[in-house]
Parts: C-alpha cells; structure tokens; sequence
C-alpha cells in the first residue's frame, strides 16, 4: 500500500437475505460518489467461510451483531465480529455505537452515515494499523 500500511481487503454483506444480487442504493451510490469513493457491486450474504476469509465482520448495530455471532461456526471465530463504532471514541463515550439505517430517509441521512463510518473507520486504522493476516 502506498502510505506503507499493508493491504487492507474489505468486503461489505448483509445478516440477511433479503437484497442479494442486487445493486447497492443509489443514494448511498450519490452520497459516497461525493466524496470521491466508488460502491458497486452486488449485495450478498454474510457465511461462515467469512470467518475465515477476514480478521474483523465489523457489524452496524446491536441486531447484525447477534445475527453475525449466530452464522459463525464457534464462539473463537465470534469474536472476531464487532460493533463498528467501537472504533469511535466520541461514540463510545457517548453510549451511541449503532450506525442508523439511512434507507427510508432522505439524501441526507447517507451523508450522515458516511460521516458516521468514516469516523469509525478512522478510528480502527488507528488501533490496528497492520494486521497480519
């Protein structure tokens, strides 16, 4: 990587079926383009093997959390899933560690959970500069 971090792999799912194959919001599509990041893709399905595959499942509230402890295939893997806000310490301190759901809001609501998860993600990188893999 060029800042001399290692590669960072990053993969986004859901607990639940309900939107697989399909593509992501265009509002969130909008929101993200504003800021100079490109999301596309197609949704799909959090599995066991993504235990495997990655060193964090970074879920988005209370609800994805128990469902992503519940796909994992034993309590040593579990772990591995965490809220992310967690990674937020203005979050953390204010006791507030869901991402809200922007989906049946306005435009406006995914520029604040883009706000929101680059605060989080900026906290985890760091705390965990390079993770080995």
């Amino acid at each position: 990587a060029r800042d001399g971090r290692d590669e960072i792999v990053i993969d986004s799912a859901g607990t639940a079926a309900w939107h697989v194959g399909k593509s992501p919001d265009r509002r969130s599509v909008a929101a993200a383009a504003r800021r100079g990041i490109t999301v596309a893709g197609a949704a799909r399905q959090v599995e066991p093997a993504d235990f495997d595959r990655f060193d964090l499942l970074l879920a988005a509230d209370h609800e994805n959390l128990v469902d992503l402890h519940a796909i994992a295939p034993d309590e040593e893997r579990a772990a591995k899933a965490v809220l992310l806000r967690t990674f937020d310490p203005v979050a953390v301190a204010a006791g507030d560690l869901a991402v809200p759901d922007p989906y049946y809001g306005g435009e406006d609501g995914f520029d604040s959970v883009l706000d929101i998860v680059q605060a989080a993600c900026e906290g985890l990188l760091t705390e965990h500069p390079q993770r080995p893999r």
